[in-house]
């Protein structure tokens, strides 16, 4: 029974992250501001939509912001084949990618650590501890038949 609960856990940890849902800023050709205002957040589709992409456009008529939601492979695809373009002078484009929610809004300041471990510093040591105990529950129970 214990062994149950425990490969349940450990199956529950691991399938947690493969159906997260990335949040991200869309918006087309914005000149006037670069649409990084809670009306351009938009859910992106859950497994195919995995990265937020940003494209920085200088133009004769000034800066144009372009963002939105993209597969991981379409978008560093993108960014890679700009990079020769992505100079900032006139007709610079610039494309970039990421994997956090709303990344390609505004730039943040760096947050002042908490001292407190997030569940991404502690995730490691719970697998770690999950398979201890899946080792000694595998151990326990080979005693138990031995001594019969």
């Amino acid at each position: 029974m214990r062994l149950l609960v425990v490969a349940t856990l450990f199956g529950v940890l691991f399938d947690a992250g493969d159906t997260l849902q990335i949040q991200c800023y869309q918006c087309e050709e914005m000149s006037t501001n670069d649409c990084s205002t809670s009306e351009f957040i938009v859910n992106c589709t859950v497994n195919v939509q995995d990265m937020c992409q940003k494209e920085v456009l200088v133009k004769p008529d000034g800066i144009h912001y372009r963002k939105s939601c993209a597969s991981s492979g379409a978008c560093l695809i993108a960014s890679s084949g700009y990079q020769q373009f992505c100079t900032g002078r006139l007709n610079s484009v610039c494309i970039t990618c990421c994997n956090t929610p709303m990344c390609n809004g505004p730039k943040r300041r760096k947050p002042v650590p908490s001292g407190a471990p997030g569940l991404n510093q502690r995730l490691p040591l719970l697998l770690l501890l999950l398979l201890l105990l899946l080792v000694l529950e595998c151990m326990m129970t080979n005693a138990r038949i031995l001594s019969t």
